[in-house]
């Protein structure tokens, strides 16, 4: 699945076309929107429900079951026409030689996707919530002119065809405007296995195959940078919860609010739960973190059944664990990546992690790249924002690591590497429009600035020592 994003004059950024690749990362300077662009691509998934090559194909799965053909809420008449599209989709099933299309779908199908898709209210809750504000017409460029209409325009292909389109349109104060396109053409079962369904019974199958992993909406899920912080100070955040919601009544508190990204963070920390099913590759990549940077394992535990639960960290032989808020801040920063890892985050997923080299060594940052090309390796998708040199000289190691396995050549005996076409650098400026950073071969994923920093430092340090040895000549002199 291709994901492409265009924006324009949305917050501080002027202009973005955003390719979501397996591991996309965006680097440069502070304040120059890596953070907004993050943030509005985690509100699309969240609006749309997850993202996937069909949009909604739950309900559309749910739309022909038998719970939802027979309810009483129907009339005789309804009941009756819901048979009849079902006769004409087995109709369509049962034509040789063409494929079943998104357009052989009943049209009533059709009106009630784009009616949800398409909904203004849910998406400008959803850019409040996350945002944090009080009306959507504040994410106009504000380092520009508050005049300019705001662009947001998601597309989605599946390898050769184009499967739907999202844009919305918002001009000063007036709500936003919503259109959406769905192919038409949009192949949802090839000719070759059509001929699967042959009953009306089958047509309730055909709609369950639609709920398999290929159709499945993909959730995506977010690391803030302030999640060290939250983990630290989780107990006393549960403890003044309690005893506030208890004694005054959370009716009359007055309370600053979260965006919704700390918001769900909070609420995904505080009702943790792991996964029966969780992926075993996914999970490994947890352990292996765990093991590698940490030393030690996360563990979770609950006084009761009902209660929040409490992290705790285990050294590694150690008998005691200990509480995040004793950890250092390496282990409260990779914690709730463990935790996510191990029990929240599914194959085919987006997980947003913002600067993922927070409070780690150097040597450790590089580690964080290896991490980050497993989960690619496992199913994930990824996106950081980062400010690390380390980290990217690492993810270029690693993709020349892949273009040597493309070779039938290897240096690496386990599977850390990525792919060229797996990895999609941006860099953002201020007041200038997003550019895309490529991979070079000598350079790897290199920015401007970080060159010319480094060019800066060099110089001032040689500037530097010349005056040092010139003022130790000009002592040598005097001394004489």
């Amino acid at each position: 699945m291709d994901i492409h994003l265009n924006v324009q004059n949305f917050g501080p950024i002027e202009k973005a076309e955003i390719d979501l690749r397996p591991l996309t990362v965006f680097v440069g300077e502070s304040n120059t929107g890596k953070t907004y662009l993050a943030a509005l691509i985690y509100a699309l998934y969240q609006n749309l429900g997850g993202i996937s090559q069909f949009p909604w194909a739950g309900f559309v799965a749910s739309y022909f079951s038998p719970a939802r053909r027979f309810l009483h809420d129907y009339s005789q008449r309804q009941q009756e026409e819901i048979e009849q599209e079902i006769l004409e989709v087995l109709e369509k099933l049962n034509t040789p030689e063409h494929p079943f299309k998104f357009s052989d779908l009943p049209q009533r199908i059709h009106t009630q996707l784009e009616a949800r898709l398409t909904d203004q209210e849910d998406f400008t809750n959803e850019l409040e919530r996350c945002f944090d504000l009080e009306t959507v017409s504040k994410l106009i460029r504000f380092t520009g002119s508050r005049d300019n209409e705001m662009n947001v325009s998601l597309s989605i292909r599946d390898r050769d065809q184009t499967c739907w389109n999202f844009e919305a349109r918002v001009a000063g104060s007036a709500d936003p405007v919503i259109t959406v396109h769905i192919n038409s053409d949009m192949i949802l079962l090839d000719a070759k296995r059509k001929t699967e369904f042959r009953k009306v019974s089958d047509v309730e199958r055909l709609f369950r195959t639609l709920r398999t992993h290929r159709w499945r909406a993909r959730n995506s899920y977010y690391l803030p940078a302030a999640r060290s912080g939250v983990m630290q100070s989780r107990d006393v955040l549960a403890t003044a919860l309690i005893k506030r919601a208890t004694r005054i009544g959370l009716d009359r508190l007055e309370v600053s609010t979260f965006s919704g990204m700390i918001g769900d963070f909070l609420e995904q920390i505080f009702q943790y739960k792991e996964r029966k099913r969780s992926s075993s590759r996914i999970s490994r990549v947890a352990a292996q973190l765990e093991a590698e940077l940490l030393d030690g394992r996360i563990e979770v535990k609950r006084s009761t059944p009902e209660a929040y639960p409490e992290f705790l960290y285990r050294p590694e032989q150690a008998e005691e664990t200990l509480r995040m808020s004793h950890s250092s801040a390496m282990v409260s920063e990779l914690a709730p990546l463990v935790l996510f890892l191990r029990g929240v985050v599914g194959q085919g997923d987006l997980l947003i992690i913002e600067e993922p080299e927070s409070h780690l060594h150097p040597g450790a940052q590089t580690k964080i790249a290896q991490t980050l090309a497993r989960l690619v390796r496992a199913g994930v998708r990824v996106l950081i924002t980062t400010h690390s040199n380390f980290l990217l000289q690492q993810i270029g190691n690693l993709i020349r690591e892949g273009e040597l396995r493309k070779r039938g050549e290897s240096t690496n005996e386990s599977a850390d590497c990525l792919k060229k076409e797996e990895v999609g650098a941006w860099q953002f400026h201020k007041n200038k429009p997003v550019a895309k950073l490529p991979f070079d071969l000598v350079e790897g994923i290199e920015p401007e600035d970080h060159l010319d920093i480094a060019e800066d430092l060099y110089n001032e340090s040689a500037g530097l020592q010349n005056r040092i040895e010139q003022t130790k000549a000009s002592d040598a002199v005097e001394s004489e």
